[in-house]
């Protein structure tokens, strides 16, 4: 008669774990609100809407109430973000006195960055019986780059001399890794390699980006011309993801003072989406009239005509204030 089989009390158990995970697709906007005082014009109730974007592969925009979207709500400031034309979520912002007498508050205008998640799919993963941290990579050749071991190439850039390691610099760079491989005269010389046309904070950050895949940190008033040396640095190096990040800071931080420089800039190194959101930004009537009036828009016309043909062409400005400002 068959029996079944007997487990000794000794014997180890065998087990195992899994997770049931939902995930999220998540992403930003930042609304930057300018000639707030300005706003403050419209009655209660009604609203001014932002440039619509893309999160998860829907449609939002954010709804800018300045004296509130209800009665009840008229000292408030009302922002709703919608989906499809459908409210999906609101919220009144502090009253419109703490606003005015906050730091947020800088030259008649504020930024606010509105954080969307949306939910996906469920899906069940096993759980490790071991939990492997991250990786830590990046910060053992930020290490590396910091303490200047086995260092084998020197630049000098901005009056300041650079450390760095060939390996790495063309493991990250094709343009480095095609002057290093080369029997360049900069390939075998002993002494520096000059790099004339770039500010050494420049370099800088652009070395800790290829050794640690990140910005260092920076102040937020320097965040935006630093961005764009970066940008062009990324350009010439071929380092694409870098060039992406900062084109998406840039798309991030156009308003009618900088919109000319920015679309310059992306006219020059080939940016198609930071251009395109330029172009999004100037076809709203309000912003192409103040741009037009800016020094840099009269800059743009004499620097890139190419562009002032593409506006003309897109019809996003009038062909008779085009041939007007290229006369200027």
């Amino acid at each position: 008669m068959p029996t079944s089989p007997r487990v000794s009390a000794d014997a180890p158990l065998s087990g195992s774990a899994s997770s049931i995970v939902a995930g999220a697709i998540s992403g930003y906007h930042m609304l930057k609100i300018i000639s707030y005082s300005r706003t403050k014009e419209l009655p209660n109730g009604e609203r001014i809407d932002s440039w619509p974007f893309r999160v998860g592969g829907r449609t939002w925009r954010v709804r800018y109430y300045p004296n509130g979207c209800q009665s009840k709500s008229i000292d408030y400031i009302s922002l709703f973000i919608t989906l499809d034309d459908t409210a999906a979520n609101t919220k009144a912002v502090k009253v419109r006195e703490v606003l005015e007498n906050s730091e947020h508050l800088n030259d008649d205008s504020f930024t606010v960055k509105v954080d969307v998640s949306v939910l996906g799919g469920f899906h069940a993963q096993e759980t490790p019986a071991i939990v492997v941290p991250p990786s830590d990579m990046h910060m053992h050749f930020g290490d590396l780059l910091s303490s200047k071991a086995v260092v084998d190439v020197e630049f000098l850039v901005g009056g300041e001399m650079f450390l760095a390691h060939r390996s790495v610099l063309a493991a990250r760079s094709p343009v480095f890794r095609a002057e290093f491989l080369s029997p360049m005269k900069e390939s075998t010389a002993t002494g520096p390699i000059r790099i004339d046309d770039m500010e050494a904070q420049v370099f800088k950050a652009l070395l800790t980006f290829m050794y640690t895949d990140a910005l260092p940190d920076m102040d937020q008033q320097e965040e935006y011309a630093m961005t764009q040396h970066l940008l062009v640095a990324a350009d010439r190096y071929g380092l694409d993801r870098l060039k992406l990040i900062c084109e998406d800071k840039l798309s991030s931080g156009i308003d009618t003072s900088s919109v000319a420089g920015i679309l310059a800039l992306a006219d020059q190194h080939n940016c198609s989406e930071l251009k395109e959101a330029c172009l999004a930004f100037l076809r709203e009537p309000t912003n192409l009239d103040e741009a037009i009036e800016s020094q840099g828009f009269e800059l743009l016309t004499k620097t890139s005509p190419g562009v002032i043909k593409e506006l003309l062409k897109s019809q996003v400005i009038p062909s008779s204030l085009g041939k007007r400002k290229s006369r200027a």
